[in-house]
């Protein structure tokens, strides 16, 4: 009956991606793509410059269920978050958060926006300024 209503959520996060969508402005973006699956995410992250802490997060891309709807439960886990704290975030964390068992390619489709996430945390990741 669980394993049900966590399919259930992953549905609607792939059916209505929270966060979804462009942000201008953004001061770090990480992209990932798994080409197993075809899954292409980028995550783009304002942060406030004195606290570091994400005042705002999106994604774009595409991808299977699995893979939008685990980028669409990160940003909502990364909304106010420090930097830091992002940083502290694991690919465990990323599991247990879909909450159901998954194939070892699958487990790389639910990782692609954390790996974005890993190099949006990146220095580099910073747009140049225009």
């Amino acid at each position: 009956m669980a394993y049900d209503m966590y399919q259930e959520v992953i549905l609607q996060h792939y059916r209505a991606p929270k966060n979804f969508g462009p942000l201008d402005g953004a001061d770090r973006v990480g992209e990932e793509s798994n080409p197993l699956c075809g899954d292409h995410i980028t995550l783009r992250l304002k942060v406030e410059p004195a606290s570091r802490r994400i005042a705002e997060v999106r994604f774009q891309g595409d991808g299977c269920a699995i893979s939008v709807a685990s980028a669409s439960m990160l940003t909502e886990r990364l909304a106010g978050l420090t930097l830091d704290d992002a940083g502290k975030l694991t690919q465990d964390d990323v599991m247990k958060q879909l909450g159901i068992p998954l194939s070892p390619v699958r487990v790389k489709c639910a990782l692609t926006g954390f790996m974005a996430l890993g190099r949006a945390l990146h220095p580099a990741s910073v747009p140049p300024a225009s």
